[in-house]
């Protein structure tokens, strides 16, 4: 069986210092106290996470490179801001080829369609969960398929189109699952001022650079999507794998409101002091801040019980963020003519 990598390195309260020594990674803390130590030789390191206010050697970035080590650097509350991975990454032209290819040989279109689908499908299990009413994925499936152009870009305003409607009504729902106080009327994405948009945002951030991650890793470009359209600066297949996990992020959400308090939220004003705005963003405290980035680090971790691919240990379950990658791995091998067909795998949520 092969050793799966479980274990990550967070090097994340200020001040800490990751070095390396002897075959092992090491961690002190602001007063140069040991924190904790890694041994390369068990391969079983995964990622490593850098918060910015924090320091980290030269030698433990050639290793994790080296060892092909995933890492994420991020700002202090968290965000990502970049991974770094080694120059060798980029070699796999035949899967990029593949995408291109797929475009404009009819392939880009069925893709485009199963990403809608699964989106649609993993909303309904958050409906299910609590006790909305469900959609009609068979209407869906038959409206879907039904979508009959001679081009993607034509097929993809289409499926926009369906995926916009069906959304909208499922985020109706979902806001009154969350207090009162804190409850809005829609969904707001860049520069939302209300407390709640912001916290969707924060979460689909995260998934953000674990769907781009699992996309570098998987050798295909970012930039060249199926569903979303092609814009200078738009990784608009990281935009397409986000979309069949969204839904996860939106029940660890709820799950997480059911803890908030209005004492948890600050208000940031943004802009020059003579030129603020008229009113404030809210953003989660510090603390709690933290409590929620563990919370998404955690839905992360949750095991469900989609056997791992073949030639991957044959193990029975596996975590989402395994999951993850083994889509995007599973799409590189469609792309390339490996494998007949690509069919997105949901997960169930936790009880």
């Amino acid at each position: 069986m092969v050793r799966q990598r479980t274990k990550k390195i967070f090097v994340t309260d200020k001040g800490e210092y990751l070095g390396f020594r002897a075959n092992e990674f090491f961690l002190n803390d602001k007063n140069r106290e040991e924190k904790g130590s890694w041994d390369i030789e068990h391969k079983e390191i995964s990622e490593i996470v850098l918060k910015g206010g924090n320091l980290v050697s030269t030698n433990a970035l050639v290793t994790a490179l080296e060892w092909k080590i995933s890492m994420v650097v991020t700002r202090w509350n968290g965000e990502p801001v970049g991974i770094l991975k080694a120059l060798d990454d980029d070699s796999h032209v035949k899967t990029r080829i593949g995408q291109y290819e797929s475009v404009s040989n009819g392939l880009g279109m069925d893709i485009a369609k199963k990403i809608v689908y699964a989106k649609l499908e993993g909303q309904n299990k958050v409906l299910r969960k609590h006790g909305f009413r469900q959609y009609d994925l068979f209407g869906i499936k038959n409206r879907i398929n039904n979508v009959e152009e001679s081009n993607l870009v034509a097929v993809r305003k289409r499926l926009l189109g369906i995926e916009g409607a069906t959304s909208k009504n499922y985020f109706k729902e979902v806001f009154l699952l969350f207090p009162l106080w804190l409850r809005c009327n829609y969904r707001r994405t860049k520069g939302a001022y209300d407390g709640l948009n912001n916290l969707f945002n924060f979460g689909y951030s995260i998934l953000y650079w674990k769907c781009y991650h699992a996309v570098l890793r998987a050798r295909l470009e970012p930039y060249l999507g199926f569903l979303h359209s092609m814009q200078f600066g738009k990784s608009s297949l990281v935009c397409d794998l986000m979309e069949l996990y969204r839904y996860f992020i939106d029940d660890c959400l709820i799950r997480f409101g059911e803890t908030l308090r209005k004492g948890d939220f600050r208000r940031v004003y943004f802009g020059y002091p003579n030129k603020r705005n008229k009113y404030p963003r809210l953003f989660l405290k510090k603390e709690k801040h933290r409590e929620f980035e563990r919370c998404l680090h955690d839905c992360f971790e949750f095991k469900t019980m989609i056997p791992r691919v073949r030639g991957r240990g044959h193990s029975k379950s596996q975590t989402i963020e395994t999951l993850v990658n083994e889509e995007a791995m599973l799409l590189a091998r469609f792309l390339r003519g490996e494998r007949k067909t690509w069919q997105p795998r949901t997960a169930s949520l936790p009880a």
